[in-house]
């Protein structure tokens, strides 16, 4: 398993990071999926055995189900993988029980700590931007979770660019612990991302988590112009498609129609202009992985001009995969091989 700095950090992670937003199964997440913990056990040891060793939760996934299920499902070796996990959304029906106040984050790591059964938590992101609460008071609260060692490293989602800038300047400004990852949704069909939120990374040293670079399951390459869907897909589930990033289906199709990925015994055959298609996301390595009913997991992505595939894990499981990290190098940052490169399936 190849591994990467996250950010501006001394952190290692892996490129891939199992995601568990289908854990739980409650709380209207079971569209997602209703992963229990002897399924989700069965995928940490698979994940294990082959380097995936980060695991990404949300106190609002399944209303914190999904937590509890990926605490049972790592107990008795905490020691051997990294967590990740969010908060700001509500997570309860109190008036304080949302946002990036003081009151709520120092509960929410609390709470999140208690679910997962551990006594740390390696990152530790905000799953949204607060408006209302002063970027002094959300940094010196996570400073202090710090300082506690209840949080290792801290990052954001869903955060416009200015919204991150204004976050690292005040913690530079105090001498505040910085983000160094930004959660962020990026795929061939969703490339808000390059306007401003990459090269902020590329400039201040931020991380880039990639959730969905599937486009929310529109480039598993199952889904074809002039084809039906297929039976078991995400795709007619409606709760499941309201949930996700919009896309037109005609320029989804485009894309698709530019992507020819044959899988034959382990062999991959992408078009040229897939490879100058994926060649100009500079500075992120763009993964694509199938899952599910298929026979096996695999793993195609970009490394400078060489198009590479990989069979990651055994499959015939529905999984939440989240491709893992990456961030400017401390040496050509900026560059293809060592720019900011970090995703999240």
């Amino acid at each position: 398993m190849e591994h990467r700095q996250l950010g501006r950090s001394g952190f290692n992670v892996p490129v891939l990071t199992l995601g568990t937003g289908t854990f739980g199964g409650k709380a209207g997440m079971s569209a997602w999926g209703s992963t229990d913990v002897a399924e989700a056990t069965r995928l940490v040891d698979v994940c294990l055995e082959h380097g995936l060793t980060m695991f990404d939760s949300a106190d609002i996934y399944s209303a914190g189900a999904s937590e509890e299920v990926l605490g049972g499902a790592i107990k008795g070796r905490r020691d051997k993988v990294l967590i990740s996990t969010k908060a700001t959304f509500r997570a309860g029906r109190e008036l304080n029980d949302v946002g990036s106040s003081r009151f709520h984050l120092v509960r929410a790591v609390e709470g999140s700590l208690k679910r997962l059964g551990t006594d740390h938590i390696d990152l530790f992101q905000l799953h949204g931007y607060d408006a209302k609460t002063p970027p002094e008071e959300v940094l010196t609260t996570l400073d202090t979770l710090i300082r506690a060692g209840k949080i290792l490293y801290t990052g954001v989602s869903n955060f416009s660019g200015w919204h991150l800038m204004k976050a690292l300047a005040v913690a530079d400004r105090y001498g505040l612990p910085r983000y160094v990852a930004n959660q962020t949704y990026y795929s061939l069909i969703g490339r808000d991302y390059e306007w401003e939120l990459m090269p902020l990374g590329l400039d201040q040293g931020v991380g880039a988590v990639v959730w969905s670079p599937l486009g929310w399951g529109r480039l598993t390459g199952k889904i074809r112009r002039g084809a039906p869907l297929p039976e078991v897909s995400r795709r007619n589930v409606k709760a499941s498609n309201d949930m996700g990033p919009p896309a037109n289906d005609e320029y989804v199709f485009k894309v698709v129609d530019a992507l020819v990925v044959v899988v034959d015994g382990g062999k991959v055959e992408i078009d040229d202009g897939v490879e100058d298609e994926v060649e100009e996301l500079a500075g992120v390595f763009v993964v694509a992985v199938a899952a599910g009913a298929v026979e096996g997991l695999w793993v195609v992505g970009q490394a400078g001009s060489e198009t590479v595939m990989r069979k990651s894990l055994p499959a015939k499981m529905s999984i939440g995969v989240k491709t893992g990290i990456s961030s400017p190098g401390l040496s050509g940052s900026g560059s293809r091989r060592t720019g900011l490169r970090t995703a999240k399936v």
